[in-house]
């Protein structure tokens, strides 16, 4: 998934009903209020509860805290 994908505007955690972030290797989405992370897998999102991983402490660390033009803090 490339980052100016107009469905990365849309798609939201399945826990938290919140946006979710592009990650640097463009194979998953990210949760920062959650610290999870789900896959994507042949260019599909997983966004079921039980996909979702939990993100390693130096991982959530180095993220953004929300995407640029978010509107988020």
């Amino acid at each position: 998934m490339k980052p100016d994908n107009p469905l990365l505007k849309i798609l939201a955690c399945p826990l938290d009903k919140g946006p979710l972030i592009l990650d640097e290797a463009g194979d998953a989405l990210y949760n920062p209020r959650l610290r999870r992370r789900y896959p994507i897998i042949d260019g599909i999102p997983r966004l079921l509860p039980s996909s979702g991983e939990p993100a390693a402490g130096r991982e959530h660390d180095a993220r953004p805290a929300a995407q640029p033009g978010s509107g988020s803090p």
